[in-house]
């Protein structure tokens, strides 16, 4: 399966800004150390109002990150903001986070047009395409230099060397990493984190009961297209949020490129249909195979695809979802898109068994 990031905070605060006319910042981390509810890479967009979009605590830290963002809009220039919880004295005299963890945030002006909201608005159309990329985010050395960069670059616009050659291998090793160096500014830190591109799903099928699925999905950031060859289903305006492809199933390969789909789901409620989906998905890369409907139909279209329905059965889901004892379409939704984040995420989806990181 290829890489992926089910977290898309990063749309998030993209689809925000663009909405925004007032000024903003925005605040990354750049480092923790011990317990803390965010890592390294979080982002949050803070609104001159105070409006956040985005979280990097439980909310203990952001109405003082809301103060300093003051500051930063005030003069337009980055500040680095530090908090360590790991000693009791915060109690007593800081924050009262109890996190019991330590973390550096870069808070940066991001107006429109400027440097933040470029780099983070190309990183979102890179990975919404299907690429890999990388956000540098300078968090030491002069005030001149603070702040986030995007790899590779839009347009001419240059990095430091340094910088540069450091994005690159991030991207050949989808590894995110921290770099220091030395220019004639002095010494330079910046984390350099690698962005996945987000889960795209593919739904076969555009009945009434796909709707709420599509929509969840995009709520999730997960990039969809949907096929179906009923003109009165496949229909832009019911999908505002996916791509709408209308063809006969039959043709589905040719009409669609099944590379880089994290998952499918067979929906239309045809039986011959469905049956030609999943024959195009059992040649298919796509590692996971969601089929709508009882077992004892999965079993009978499976026996029609001959040595293609061998082939797909280890990928297959079917029925799909985990189970939650969903009935209606919204609940069905939520338990094939639950199920996808998880298989996303390489989870199983089964109980959360690891410690919680609080705050």
């Amino acid at each position: 399966m290829p890489t992926v990031r089910v977290d898309t905070g990063l749309e998030a605060l993209v689809e925000r800004h663009r909405l925004l006319a007032a000024p903003c910042a925005l605040a990354t981390i750049v480092a923790t150390a011990g317990s803390t509810y965010r890592k390294a890479g979080a982002r949050m967009l803070i609104e001159a109002d105070g409006r956040i979009t985005g979280l990097l605590s439980g909310g203990c830290l952001e109405q003082d990150l809301r103060e300093r963002t003051r500051v930063v809009l005030d003069t337009q220039l980055a500040a680095v903001v530090e908090y360590d919880m790991r000693s009791i004295d915060d109690v007593i005299f800081g924050i009262g986070a109890g996190c019991e963890g330590a973390m550096r945030i870069l808070v940066e002006p991001a107006p429109r047009g400027g440097a933040a909201a470029t780099a983070l608005e190309h990183a979102s159309l890179l990975t919404r395409s299907g690429h890999g990329a990388a956000l540098a985010v300078v968090h030491e050395g002069p005030v001149t230099m603070l702040g986030t960069r995007v790899w590779p670059a839009p347009g001419a616009v240059p990095l430091e060397p340094a910088l540069e050659s450091c994005c690159a291998e991030v991207v050949a090793t989808e590894t995110s990493q921290s770099l220091r160096f030395q220019d004639e500014h002095g010494p330079i830190e910046a984390w350099i984190q690698y962005l996945a591109p987000p889960p795209r799903v593919l739904v076969c099928g555009a009945g009434p009961d796909a709707e709420p699925l599509v929509t969840l999905l995009g709520t999730l950031g997960f990039p969809v297209t949907v096929v179906d060859h009923r003109p009165a289903y496949a229909s832009q305006a019911r999908f505002p949020r996916a791509s709408v492809v209308l063809g006969p199933a039959a043709a589905l390969a040719r009409d669609v490129d099944l590379r880089g789909f994290v998952a499918a789901v067979v929906m239309s409620h045809h039986l011959a249909s469905d049956a030609h989906y999943l024959r195009a998905l059992a040649a298919s890369p796509i590692c996971y195979v969601g089929l709508l409907g009882p077992r004892p139909r999965r079993e009978r279209l499976l026996g029609e695809l001959g040595a293609a329905g061998g082939a797909l059965a280890p990928r297959l889901r079917g029925p799909v979802g985990l189970d939650i004892g969903a009935v209606t379409p919204e609940a069905i939704a939520l338990a094939i898109a639950a199920e996808i984040h998880a298989f996303a995420a390489g989870h199983s989806g089964g109980p959360y068994t690891r410690p919680r990181l609080t705050s």
